[in-house]
């Protein structure tokens, strides 16, 4: 089987976890610092904080924010379930907002429409490794003075006009799950550039303490703490980031030059203000469900895009309606095709080859 997605895992990071392991230091320590470090300096931002996982980090904005009953949260219908479960679990109310249909990010122009009074902010989503139109977003969050958390779980080493995602709004949120661009198993983390933010968001996830080992508690918070060998894992993970960020790119690359006489295929668009990290190498057909179903009979696996949100059975209370075309779009034709570092370029080729088999067969 050649996999969708793979992590790139090997010997650096067994020596890092080694180390965790003779170190006998299992929570946060040196190495989650560490991890920190790297990615302040990734990002540019000024604070960050690992957590347990990306759904904690978004958890945790929305609480520091203050959002919660009688609120309302801006949310893209195209994302994953967690961007949504965060915003009910903060008692605030989802308010979808439709996506571009070229570039599958929440649709800028579409936002203001849904702003009410009720409205506390705007969570755009930056999917499958290619920024939100964030200069847009943020214009319209300043006019109506609303906080933006950006759901940046796909975008690490995204950048948007040469900024990094994440660092536009009041939070950046990223995951570290399996099959993210980097991974640490589980894991998340938060930025901020506000000091304030960066305590408040601390002290939540650390019981309502601004530092472990003291049993006074100045607020109410979670256990959303990190591990040393989560961090071990990041670290390694961090120092091949270059590299996936190049190979990623020269994955598409490939799928481009040899799919591209295939008129029944498109590729999909790229915002050329943005710097993607090409986390998924998405293709735009007319019926993805059979050919997910012929390339798995030749041993190739593939990943149908998200389902949208209004059309998911956990959320048919909420009527969110069903005006969202776009949306509705992309699921019904966006295949995400085989995008790990490690494949072989013989493997892409195979994959391509199954492709025009494919098409030159329905001809």
């Amino acid at each position: 089987m050649i996999p969708q997605i793979e992590p790139w895992i090997d010997e650096e990071e067994l020596k890092e976890i080694t180390e965790v392991i003779k170190s006998t230091w299992l929570t946060e320590g040196e190495k989650t610092k560490e991890f920190e470090e790297m990615f302040r300096d990734l990002t540019g931002a000024k604070f960050a904080h690992a957590f347990c996982n990306g759904t904690a980090t978004l958890f945790t904005t929305l609480k520091v924010l203050g959002v919660g009953e009688g609120d309302e949260v801006i949310v893209p219908n195209l994302t994953f379930t967690a961007s949504i479960n965060t915003i009910l679990f903060a008692g605030a109310k989802p308010i979808l907002v439709d996506v571009d249909k070229r570039t599958f990010n929440i649709d800028p122009d579409l936002i203001e429409g849904k702003i009410t009074s009720k409205t506390k902010a705007i969570m755009p989503v930056h999917l499958y490794g290619q920024s939100a139109d964030i200069d847009k977003i943020m214009k319209i969050a300043k006019e109506h003075n609303l906080f933006v958390v950006e759901d940046a779980a796909q975008g690490v080493g995204v950048k948007f006009n040469g900024q990094h995602v994440g660092t536009f709004g009041d939070f950046g949120s990223f995951s570290f799950y399996g099959n993210k661009t980097i991974t640490t198993g589980e894991g998340g983390l938060l930025i901020t550039n506000d000091e304030k933010l960066a305590f408040d968001s601390y002290a939540f996830k650390n019981h309502g303490r601004l530092k472990k080992g003291v049993f006074v508690h100045d607020k109410i918070g979670f256990n959303f703490s990190f591990t040393e060998m989560q961090a071990a894992i990041g670290l390694a993970q961090m120092r091949k980031l270059d590299k996936i960020i190049k190979l990623k790119e020269k994955i598409r690359n490939l799928y481009l030059a040899q799919l591209k006489d295939i008129l029944e295929v498109e590729l999909t668009f790229i915002d050329p203000r943005c710097s993607p990290v090409h986390w998924f190498t998405n293709i735009i057909v007319l019926d993805p469900v059979k050919l997910a179903e012929f390339l798995k009979e030749k041993g190739i696996q593939t990943r149908r895009f998200f389902y949208p949100i209004h059309k998911q059975p956990c959320y048919q209370n909420l009527k969110f309606g069903d005006n969202f075309p776009n949306s509705q779009y992309a699921y019904e034709h966006g295949l995400s095709l085989p995008s790990s570092v490690l494949l072989k370029e013989e493997e892409i080729a195979k994959v391509c080859e199954e492709i025009k088999n494919f098409y030159r067969d329905s001809n």
